[in-house]
């Protein structure tokens, strides 16, 4: 095997990681934007 071929796994790995932890800020983010759309104790504000 070449040392691209080697490399490439460990690459594809590191990519992986970066985005599995960029997924979980953003679903961190969206889950604290719900729970503060809601309003104080969870409920929602009459416009």
């Amino acid at each position: 095997m070449s040392g691209d071929q080697l490399r490439r796994p460990k690459d594809l790995e590191k990519e992986n990681e970066r985005l599995c932890r960029a997924v979980s800020d953003l679903t961190l983010d969206k889950q604290i934007l719900a729970e503060a759309a809601k309003g104080p104790e969870g409920q929602r504000e009459a416009a």
